[in-house]
């Protein structure tokens, strides 16, 4: 009876505590919009009958991934679920990939005179620009049904990147105030981004563009104006016409790993010398061969390897995912006729996010430079678990393991 009287008690003090937590979350969050962001959004421009309707009702989404809240400490979650963090052979799977390309191949043929324009005043391919449609929206089809107000709101208030969700925020409020679209009609993903190319507001102000000539700047609608901008925005970004993305290729040991990454060019010519070849047994393209080249192993050692050019970090800004930019180039090749990876995505050692965070921090206290430290294994994180793999004497991998873990 008594471990009952006990129970309730606890129960009651939830019921009445957890309550009060929130009322004093959103009395917070009510506080933090007036102080910062409304004086920022009107000095944009932003009319506060904007302002006003887009927080109407809306209160902190405490549900939403990398939020560090009050009190809380700043961690990671153990376990990541955005989709570009999944395992290489999941999220690159034959069912995704075949998919896309077959819808690409088929809308290509649809849109074959729209693309070409586009095609010519951006340089960059029409696959290319299909394939990113493709992943970020399922070629328009994908349902995006979140508030944007709440999760960018959220995000600027109790997110682990408070700055950059801030910028986003009043972006958004910019994008309601010019016209483009109402305050009910801005629903985005759980990250704050919107429409059809999933555009963050600021690369909306700064990328979208109108190419239907209707006067309005339409992501969510428009089809020309949803594969105008995706190119847009990889031009602005850097794209090289007449470059392709990468090749996936055999690279072989006496070619170290520790030798990736967007910061270390070679000649692929250099690349071919020392005996990296393309999968398929054909030559790399002759007006490649004098061009720099990066070695990619996004699985390091443990799956398909490749030589990437420039442009492959083109695609990584539009979303900063080796596997992304390597789903989209993939499946661009896929439109065009390409087969399936030669690669294989070998079994690694199960870690959780927060398993790499703590690798990438005694990495990180031996001396070595792994990039940001955020439970995720990019580029900077691979090469210098291949060199402590090589002081230690252990396989080089250029990928998180248990064994290395341990002996660090």
């Amino acid at each position: 009876m008594m471990t009952r009287l006990c129970l309730a008690c606890l129960a009651l003090l939830l019921a009445f505590a957890l309550p009060a937590r929130a009322a004093a979350l959103d009395e917070g969050f009510r506080r933090y919009l007036e102080a910062e962001i409304w004086p920022e959004a009107r000095a944009r421009g932003v009319p506060r009958a904007v302002f006003d309707e887009a927080f109407r009702g809306v209160s902190p989404n405490t549900r939403l991934p990398d939020l560090i809240l009050p009190g809380g400490k700043d961690t990671v979650a153990e376990i990541n679920f955005q989709a570009e963090f999944k395992s290489g052979a999941d999220y690159l799977s034959e069912r995704a990939v075949a998919g896309n390309a077959a819808t690409g191949r088929r809308l290509l043929a649809k849109h074959r005179d729209l693309l070409a324009r586009i095609e010519r005043q951006s340089g960059v391919p029409s696959p290319i620009i299909l394939a990113i449609w493709g992943r970020e929206s399922a070629f328009g089809a994908a349902k995006i049904p979140m508030n944007a107000f709440e999760v960018l709101g959220t995000k600027a208030y109790l997110s682990r990147r408070k700055e950059m969700f801030r910028e986003e925020l009043v972006a958004a409020l910019q994008i309601v105030a010019d016209g483009h679209l109402t305050v009910s009609q801005m629903k985005s993903s759980w990250a704050g981004a919107l429409g059809q190319p999933q555009f963050m507001p600021s690369k909306f102000l700064q990328y979208a563009v109108d190419f239907d000539g209707d006067g309005r700047r339409d992501i969510w609608n428009s089809v020309p104006d949803t594969l105008a901008s995706i190119a847009n925005y990889l031009k602005a970004a850097g794209w090289r016409t007449g470059r392709d993305w990468g090749f996936e290729a055999m690279i072989p040991a006496s070619v170290s790993c520790r030798g990736e990454g967007p910061d270390q060019a070679f000649r692929i010519a250099d690349l071919v010398a020392a005996g990296v070849t393309r999968v398929s047994g054909r030559p790399f393209p002759a007006n490649e061969m004098n061009s720099p080249g990066h070695l990619l192993f996004p699985g390091g050692r443990l799956g398909p390897t490749f030589v990437a050019t420039p442009n492959f970090y083109v695609i990584k800004a539009y979303n900063n995912s080796d596997l992304y930019a390597l789903f989209v180039g993939h499946v661009a090749d896929r439109i065009l006729g390409a087969g399936p990876l030669t690669g294989r995505w070998q079994p690694a050692d199960r870690l959780t996010r927060g398993d790499v965070l703590r690798l990438q921090q005694q990495l990180v206290v031996s001396g070595h430079d792994v990039g940001t430290v955020d439970g995720l294994a990019g580029f900077r994180t691979r090469r210098s678990i291949g060199v402590m793999e090589q002081v230690l004497g252990l396989p080089e991998t250029c990928w998180p393991s248990k064994a290395l873990a341990e002996r660090l």
